[in-house]
This record gives structure tokens, sequence and C-alpha cells, in this order.
């Protein structure tokens, strides 16, 4: 009669026997919902209260005829009692509690947690990406994580903010935004708008196959870590890219408003529920507000009869009905376990995505340049994460969803890991579409005060031709865990001649492997990232956890990183396809000076040229220079001249001469630093100078002692 199942993505199916708590763990919390102890509900159902009290610790279950009675005690059916996967019903209102100020006159004026990162919805797609990739429900289904934009007008908006209860947090937030710390001018900015405007943009992101908010109200667990709690990380995946508790902060840090509104689907049942468990958190400075200091953080939820911590009036989380995420915008799609998040009042502090489309594009960059890895897979496997973006307006698409393909944004690092996920890498470059992988070894020192040896793990680089679309080539990114980007930077000292590439480094479980080495290195690299993850370098968690020398060994990873990928490009690839390989063959570094004699070592040399022509029929080239050290400014000529088929090779002008690394332009010249070994620069020449169309010539990029300069 009470019979059911529930069919998870793992293939497993759970039963509501299988779910359903005891009868005394769930008894005793139907008792403190409707604030009834043990002999009252023993005086109603005419027993002792010896007889409650044994249900409740377990001991004995009650008859049929007591769960009856039980059920109309408690104002529910039999089949909640049954059951036990819901609670009894209770009228308990929902509301906000604002936690009380410090008895011994403390004061915080905001969150410190999150000014650790910028406000910038690309950091948030970042961070909160990576926290539903560590969370990962069923290993054998990606994580599906969508981001939806959502422009609230007029009657829409009002509605949100009754359902919101704004009248009543409305004198916290003019409190907050009369105050002149950093969290106040942000508020008060956010309240000029609503009063202002007629728009409120909320900010939903919402992942599926993902652990949920699991765990209890105030105890340890994935709830309170985030709800509860600050810099609580509570990861429990080896392979997590998160460490420090901080990413969580970005949510709200990237609302105006310092507010953020919660509904779980639990991958475990808590209570004897898995949906629907709704939380709002407020995060605001210190203020006062008719006569009562307030800490800052308050909890839209159910006052808790019996709260473990803050005594009468806490809220807690509780189970919504589908009518209410609704009214709150925090529908979500389906029974696969997860979270949503809505950013109420997003913006970009970067300033640089001022609209919703601007925004929707700025998501999308950010998901395909941090988890274009995660997205990829190769024949046999699955991706780690698939990620959309969706804009709406009033409930109704501005912006159709746009799913992050890893192919079309990394089009070359996506088949440099594709290849390696299939097997399908070389040793040496030969194609245009070929992936080259070599090893690169990381010693991993012993812990601090242990005896056992350093370890040795062999990561993995693969290099692979770059795109024609690729903005930035000859770069090495590096990645550990569930490939989230870690660093991406340029790769120094080519080999003259060296073709435009890319370059990808997996380290610790990036490389797919499973041992011991493996597993040493991941947990040694995760000590060595800083709180936003962008790099492997020291800190103090480095420092504290491993033997004298772990920064040194950290060098050495990198320095022999870079020497692999120099070895893989050192042979020039063979190009039998026409197309952009025409192009390159137009471009010519020229090591002889300008009187054509061997340009001698004590003078910058170019070391590499990487260029492509205009629409216009400009040459646009990126130029890397060589440079002996001394403790003086070089100052230089950089001429462009076009090698035609017969005379003198004429010289063109630049109609742009950018100086992007260890240089500057200098009235037409460049500058390049005092002690540098390399520089580079970027430029377009002028059309109007070209004696000949540019593709009848190649192009030649030469270095000069500028006129009157020292020697």
């Amino acid at each position: 009669m009470y019979a059911g199942c529930r069919q998870r993505g793992g293939g497993s199916v759970d039963t509501d026997n299988e779910r359903a708590e005891s009868f005394g763990v769930w008894l005793s919390r139907q008792l403190k919902r409707q604030e009834m102890t043990q002999a009252e509900l023993a005086a109603a159902l005419g027993i002792t209260r010896a007889g409650v009290s044994a249900w409740i610790t377990g001991r004995a279950e009650p008859r049929e005829d007591k769960k009856r009675a039980i059920a109309e005690v408690l104002g529910t059916d039999e089949a909640t009692v049954h059951l036990r996967t819901t609670d009894a019903p209770v009228d308990r209102p929902i509301s906000w509690y604002h936690r009380r100020a410090h008895a011994d006159g403390g004061r915080e004026y905001g969150n410190a947690a999150a000014f650790a990162f910028d406000a910038d919805v690309s950091v948030l797609a970042r961070e909160a990406t990576q926290n539903s990739l560590d969370e990962r429900d069923d290993g054998t289904r990606p994580v599906r994580v969508r981001y939806v934009l959502h422009e609230l007008t007029g009657e829409h908006r009002q509605q949100f903010l009754q359902a919101l209860q704004w009248d009543e947090l409305l004198p916290h937030y003019e409190a907050a935004a009369a105050q002149k710390q950093k969290v106040g001018p942000v508020i008060a900015e956010g309240l000029r708008l609503l009063r202002e405007t007629d728009t409120l943009l909320l900010l939903r992101v919402d992942d599926y196959n993902a652990s949920g908010l699991t765990g209890p109200e105030y105890d340890d667990g994935r709830f309170a870590a985030v709800v509860r709690r600050q810099l609580d990380s509570h990861k429990t995946s080896g392979s997590a890219g998160g460490s420090y508790g901080l990413g969580k902060a970005t949510l709200w840090a990237t609302s105006r408003l310092g507010l953020v509104l919660i509904n779980s689907t639990l991958s475990e049942h808590h209570e004897g529920r898995t949906e629907r468990r709704v939380i709002g958190r407020l995060d605001l400075p210190w203020r006062e507000v008719n006569g009562e200091a307030y800490a800052g953080p308050a909890w839209l939820g159910e006052e808790d009869p019996n709260p473990e911590y803050g005594g009468k009036g806490v809220t807690r989380s509780w189970w919504a009905g589908e009518a209410t995420v609704d009214r709150l915008q925090l529908s979500r799609t389906g029974s696969d376990p997860g979270t949503s998040f809505l950013v109420v009042g997003a913006h970009d502090a970067a300033g640089d995505a001022g609209t919703v489309q601007e925004m929707h594009e700025k998501l999308v960059r950010s998901l395909a340049e941090n988890f274009w890895a995660a997205m990829t897979h190769g024949e046999t496997s699955t991706p780690l994460v698939e990620a959309s973006v969706t804009t709406l307006r009033n409930g109704q698409v501005l912006i159709k969803e746009e799913r992050v393909d890893p192919h079309v944004h990394q089009p070359a690092r996506s088949r440099a890991l594709k290849a390696y996920l299939d097997g399908a890498t070389v040793d040496r470059l030969t194609g245009i579409d070929q992936v080259a992988m070599a090893h690169v070894p990381l010693t991993v020192p012993p812990l601090r005060g242990g005896t056992g040896a350093p370890v040795e793990h062999h990561a993995v680089v693969l290099v692979t031709p770059a795109d024609d679309a690729d903005a930035l080539p000859n770069q090495l990114e590096c990645m550990r865990g569930n490939r989230m980007t870690v660093s991406a930077r340029r790769v120094t000292d080519l080999p003259m001649g060296t073709n435009p590439f890319q370059a990808v480094l997996l380290a610790g479980r990036a490389t797919g492997r499973t041992s011991d080495d493996v597993d040493a290195a991941e947990r040694f690299l995760r000590a060595a990232e800083p709180p936003e993850h962008d790099d492997w370098t020291r800190t103090e968690e480095l420092a504290a956890t491993y033997a004298r020398g772990a920064l040194t060994r950290i060098r050495d990873f990198r320095r022999e990183m870079n020497v692999a990928v120099r070895q893989l490009v050192a042979l020039r690839e063979k190009k039998t396809e026409g197309g952009p390989a025409v192009l390159r063959e137009l471009l010519r570094l020229d090591a002889a000076g300008a009187a054509g004699g061997r340009r001698i070592d004590g003078h910058p040399t170019v070391r590499n040229v990487d260029g492509g022509l205009e629409p216009s029929g400009a040459w646009r080239v990126r130029v890397e220079v060589k440079l002996p050290v001394r403790e003086d400014s070089w100052l230089m000529a950089p001429v462009a001249k076009f090698d035609v088929r017969s005379g003198s090779k004429p010289t063109v002008r630049w109609v742009e001469l950018v100086a992007e690394e260890n240089c500057r332009v200098e009235n037409g010249h460049l500058r390049f630093d005092p002690g540098v070994r390399a520089a580079s620069f970027s430029g377009v020449t002028d059309i109007d100078s070209h004696p000949v169309a540019a593709t009848m010539a190649r192009l030649i990029i030469d270095l000069q002692k500028a006129r009157g300069a020292a020697t």
C-alpha cells in the first residue's frame, strides 16, 4: 500500500523503505517540530511516558493502531507515519533571523572571505563550477551546470520581492548602506538601482548530479559548511580543486545586496527527505536597526523550535513546496541531486559586462577558458562536466541556452587532450593535426618531520599545432585533479623558427592514472596553490606540511615542463597543406644586420615572429627578441621590409607598434629594459607604404640601432 521507489542516475534504485528513518529518530523530530513533550504525547495516546521513551530510543515500535493514533495527534496521514520520508506538516511561518551583535562589542564590517576574490562573473563561474565538479555524485555521468541570468521587471519583480519579504529587510539594508566601510557603498548602489530602475537581475547557478547540501543543520556536513560557516571547505574528494573554503563567498560577493537563496536536492536523505531543502543567507556588515545591534549575517527559514545554537528565534532550512520555490525563482528540473544558488542583484564589478548580453557572453568565455579540459572526452569516456548559459526576461527566453563546446572555444587544446584520452599521441610532430606527448618528472618531498623518502611522479605534457584562431599561441596550460586550469603561461626561449603551438600539462589525477605517486603529487600540488588556485608556488600550507626544499621542487617542476615543451617543438613540423602554412612561409626572421653581415652576439636579435594578414591587407605580427644582458637599456628601431621577388628590400612603415614584455615604445623606437634576456612587441604595417600586395612578398623583421642611441 505504501510501496514506492526512486531511480537514481547511476542505475541503482532506492526504495522508500530504504530511505526512511528509524521510527524513533523520526518521532523525536516530530515532537520537537510540534513543540510537544514525550509526556504530552503519552497522555494524548493514553499510554505511559515510558512507552513513548521506548519508541524514541528504538527499543520498541508502536503497533499499527498506535501509529494511526500518532498520525491523528500529529495532524498527518497514516502514510507519513509508515513511510517516514517526510515530516508531519506544521504551520510554522518562514521569516528572517538576524544574528544579534556580539556581547563583547566586537564588530565585523563585512565578510572577509568575500574580499578574497573580485565580484566578477567570470570568477564566480570558475569557483562555483569547480565546487560543483568537486561534488560529482555519480562518477559515470558528468556534472551538469546551468547558469541562468534572469531580468525581472514590473509586476514580476514586485512579486519576487514580496516572496523575499523585502519590507522586513529594507531597514537593515538602509542601515548598512549608510556606513562608510567598503561594503556600504556597494549596498547603497544596489538600493539606488532598485529605487530608480524597474529591473532586478538574478543569476542562478544550478548543478545536477552533484551531492547537494547534505548533512545536519548546525554540525559538520556540506550544508553547514556552505550556509553556516566560513573557511570550511568540507571537500571529500581527493581530487578537489578547492581547499580553502573561500570559493562559495564569490556567490555573495557577486550580489550587490549580499543575498543568496538556496534550493538543494540531496544525494542522501536528511530528515527522511531529499527534495527542496531551502534556505536564504544574507551577508551584511554590523548595523543598528531600531536601537538593536546586529552582527552581520541573517538567514531566511523556518523558526527552529529547539535550536542547537543561538537560542530562540534562530531559523533553519525548510522543506518547501513547489509553489514556494517557484515564487522564489528556485525551481529545479527533475530529481537529480544538486543545488541551485540564486544571486539576488547580480552584477559584474569588473565593469566590462554591463548588460545581460555581455554577462551571458562573459560567462560562456569563462566556462570555456577554465573548464574546456573537464568538458573534453575521448571515444570511450564521458566528460566530467557539461555547462550552459541561458538568459531570461520575466520568465521568457531572451538568449537561448548556449551549451559550451570545448572544441569550438579551445580547438587545439581540446584536440590535444582528446588524443591523450584516446591513446593517439605521437613522439614528435610531423603533421598539422598531431599531438606529441612527453613525461615530466615531479619529485614530491617527504612530509615535514617525517622519515619517508621523496616520491617521483611523472606528469604528462602534450603539444599540438596552434589553431589559426588562437589569440595567444605558444602557451602551456597546467592542471591537476578534475582538470580545471590552474595556470597558463607563455613558453619562453623557443628554438628559432618554431611554429605556433599549444601545450597542456596534466599532473596528479588529471593524468587519469591511479597510483600512490599520483595521490602524492595531487596532495603536494594542492598544497602549493594559493586561495585563487591560479599557480603552483610557495604557500603557508606548503611550507608547514612538507620538508625543506619543497619550493625548489616546484621550481624544478616548472623548469622541466618548459624543457619538455621546447624539446617537442624543436623540429619543425612538415606542412603538406596550404592556407595558413603559406602565410607562415611569407614571414622571415632577418638574422643579418642592416649591412648584410652576421649580427654579433652583443646586440638584440629577433628570435621568433608570428603573424598573419589582416582583411585590410596589412601584416599583423608579434615579435620575440633575444637580448644580451647589460646594465643599460637598449634603444632599437624595429624595421619591417618586403622581400620582393627582384630588386632591393623596400622598408614599410608601422601604422601600429605595441610594447608587450620588457620594453616600451619611444617615438617609434623600442626601449628594452636593462638586465632582461627576452622581450616582445607587436605591430601592424601601413598598407599605404606597401610597394606590392602583401601576398606577393615575404615580410622581414629586423632590429637596428636607433639613430643617436648609445652603443
